[in-house]
């Protein structure tokens, strides 16, 4: 699942080369801490949070293939 949030992550910013995904583990939560250049976080996160939003919506579906609970957060 990192490897998802990396590759919706780099295609989507101006600066791929500084995205950097960080997987922590938290009872029983997956978190996912995403980390873009400054310029980039708008992208990321997308009018009213839209692209955001789809970003975890595509990860909690492929956590829940694997019954896990995830979040990811973007971090900057």
């Amino acid at each position: 699942m990192k490897e998802i949030v990396e590759i919706i992550a780099r295609s989507l910013v101006d600066n791929p080369e500084q995205v950097v995904v960080e997987e922590k583990q938290d009872e029983d939560i997956v978190l996912f801490e995403l980390h873009v250049a400054e310029e980039d976080m708008g992208k990321v996160i997308g009018k009213s949070g839209r692209i955001a939003k789809a970003l975890r919506t595509v990860v909690k579906a492929a956590a829940t293939r694997e019954n896990k609970k995830v979040n990811v957060e973007i971090v900057s």
